[in-house]
């Protein structure tokens, strides 16, 4: 097997994930917890200005966070809606902060964060359905907050490029909402959990298979539901993803994840859908969202890419 070759920062982070206990030993509120202290170490994050709202939806109301760069008040800007990774167990608007906040201020736009009821108290598709009942609000009622409904742009990582991929076909089918962008960054496609990358790295570094297997089983028990292209996106036929917004994939190298996300891309392109995929060696899961390898040269480069991509999407 190939030498797994990582930056400095993230394979100091890589040794410590790698030591027991382990996120699925130590179940949800634990592991949540895990999270947060990881996140809550020092790094530097750009001003910005943040108001709090109550989006309605039939599966239950969500809580939603706008942030916008500072001075923005009266201003009509291009939107982003922002769904968060964490296995569906983990994460919240604290430990996707300092992201939020570079990609706010880095393309210039309103970043509409869906704080979703997560798993195992909130079960698929709970979650999809709280976000896209959020980009319906934004569609119907974003300019009382100075959203401009005609620039929205969806962007997700890991579980959350999963739910970014499950909105853009909800739109399609629904015809309610247009996104005119998506953002997929180190996304989950599929359930299958069985290809070259989960078995290369199925040890990690840091995420592992059993810590998917975890974070599956949490969110959709029933195995059947999963090849449903909402949980699976990329079990959509090619009919299916016609006519998706472009679309913009980061991988990592090291990731059990990776091989799911460049066949998602793949797929894409194969359906006409303008797509650009992008694999970071180097580095591992979460990198664009782990503030202790945010200045790892992938993190930083991939940030960069990801907010060019946006400003240019929603220019």
């Amino acid at each position: 097997m190939a030498k797994h070759i990582l930056e400095p920062a993230a394979q100091a982070f890589a040794d410590a994930a790698a030591q027991p206990p382990f996120l699925y030993e130590l179940g949800p509120d634990r592991a949540r917890e895990v999270l947060d202290e990881i996140q809550a170490g020092p790094v530097d994050k750009p001003p910005v200005q943040e108001k709090w709202i109550t989006v309605p939806a039939e599966v239950g109301d969500v809580r939603v966070r706008i942030v916008k760069p500072v001075g923005a008040d009266g201003e009509s800007l291009p939107v982003i809606l922002y769904v968060h990774g964490g296995g569906w167990i983990l994460g919240d608007a604290g430990t996707h902060d300092r992201l939020v906040r570079e990609l706010a201020v880095g393309v210039d736009a309103a970043v509409v964060f869906v704080e979703y009821n997560r798993s195992p108290e909130a079960r698929y598709p709970v979650a999809i359905e709280q976000a896209y009942a959020t980009a319906r609000w934004i569609t119907e009622r974003g300019t009382d907050e100075g959203l401009d409904a005609s620039r929205l742009a969806v962007a997700g990582d890991s579980v959350g490029g999963n739910m970014t991929a499950a909105l853009t076909l909800l739109a399609k089918r629904r015809g309610d909402v247009r996104f005119t962008h998506q953002s997929l960054y180190y996304p989950v496609t599929d359930a299958g959990q069985d290809t070259d990358s989960y078995r290369e790295f199925a040890d990690g570094p840091h995420l592992t298979a059993k810590a998917m297997a975890w974070f599956w089983d949490a969110y959709l028990p029933e195995t059947d539901k999963r090849e449903e292209i909402t949980a699976s996106p990329l079990r959509a036929t090619v009919d299916e993803l016609a006519g998706l917004p472009d679309a913009f994939l980061i991988v990592a190298e090291n990731d059990v994840l990776r091989d799911e996300g460049e066949a998602y891309g793949r797929k894409l392109t194969e359906a006409g859908v303008r797509t650009t995929s992008a694999r970071y060696n180097g580095t591992l899961h979460d990198f664009m969202m782990l503030n202790p390898v945010r200045r790892t040269a992938a993190s930083t480069a991939a940030i960069s890419q990801a907010i060019h991509v946006l400003r240019i999407a929603l220019g």
